[in-house]
């Protein structure tokens, strides 16, 4: 289990998903365990989990909504 100072984000728990039809090798994957919310590259399983409370998850998915993030 990876300790986070915003819980505890049961990895072996984690069922992770992807965009539908993304078949590509290095992908961004997520992950909806209790409370939290875990972002990976699913080019490296073993690798750093991102993790986020469902507020800043809401934030974030309402920024890239906005269009907060796009690159001009």
């Amino acid at each position: 289990m990876a300790q986070h100072p915003k819980g505890d984000f049961d990895l072996s728990r984690a069922v992770w998903q992807r965009a539908k039809g993304d078949e590509s090798e290095s992908a961004v994957e997520v992950a909806f365990v209790d409370d939290l919310i875990g972002l990976r590259n699913s080019g490296e399983p073993d690798g750093a989990v991102l993790v986020f409370t469902r507020d800043e998850w809401d934030a974030f998915v309402g920024g890239a909504q906005d269009g907060e993030f796009d690159i001009d």
